[in-house]
């Protein structure tokens, strides 16, 4: 089982206490912040814009929050400016951690994030340690379908998707990044529900490791996930078939 599939679960119950926390919304609005100066401000011609917007709508996010932070991104209103970061590094075990970050101040980040990775078994590395070890991706999933696995197969290949698979009790559609906007519309106009849309970066291969360092890699990804400048971590652990996850 990989990584992603196995911290997937976990994610989406973490999602709900940082709603509690107040911290899915500056998330949210960093996100906008990002794509919107990146692809300019302009949802119809910036895809990562759109996704970034449909996510906060989906998470509740005020629309006069979402205007907000695409003035700001675009220089039409005073803010803090983010820049987009990628860190990598090595987790217990040798897994290898890719992270990408949005942030304010690169300096105090990548401070911070050294300290959890050699407070926690793990180094923060040197810019394309692992980055060669992921590979882009789009990523939609479907969770409750009356179709059958044969006829969403038939859709995703129609709509040009790369692969479909089950994964924990869901459906989880990949694709080229570019064609991820293509599939999910293919999805929704066959009156199929896609619960999540995110552009990922998956392992082209993975690394075993004990059940001793799958507890040690799985609390520092827990912290990496936890600081407020880091948006999404991927790594490439391939657990012990019996693995017990600690959910607590």
């Amino acid at each position: 089982m990989s990584g992603h599939s196995k911290w997937a679960n976990i994610k989406r119950k973490k999602a709900k206490v940082d709603a509690v926390k107040g911290t899915v919304f500056s998330r949210l609005t960093k996100e906008i912040m990002a794509a919107a100066k990146r692809g300019g401000g302009n949802p119809d011609t910036n895809f990562r814009l759109r996704l970034a917007i449909q996510k906060a709508k989906d998470n509740n996010l005020p629309q006069a929050n979402i205007d907000r932070a695409i003035r700001r991104a675009t220089g039409q209103e005073e803010g803090v400016h983010y820049e987009e970061v990628v860190y990598e590094g090595y987790g217990p075990g040798g897994v290898a951690v890719y992270l990408q970050i949005l942030t304010d101040n690169r300096n105090r980040t990548a401070g911070e994030v050294r300290h959890i990775f050699s407070r926690h078994g793990g180094a923060l590395g040197e810019t394309g340690c692992v980055a060669w070890m992921f590979e882009s991706k789009g990523r939609l999933t479907i969770t409750e379908t009356n179709k059958s696995e044969e006829e969403l197969l038939d859709v995703a290949i129609e709509a040009g998707a790369d692969d479909l698979r089950r994964e924990d009790g869901e459906f989880v559609v990949l694709t080229a990044p570019d064609v991820l906007d293509q599939v999910r519309e293919s999805f929704e106009s066959q009156g199929i529900k896609v619960d999540d849309v995110e552009l990922v970066q998956l392992p082209k291969t993975t690394t075993e490791v004990s059940s001793d360092d799958a507890h040690k890699l799985l609390d520092l990804i827990d912290l990496l996930e936890d600081h407020d400048d880091v948006e999404k971590v991927f790594f490439n652990a391939e657990f012990p078939e019996d693995f017990e996850m600690d959910e607590a």
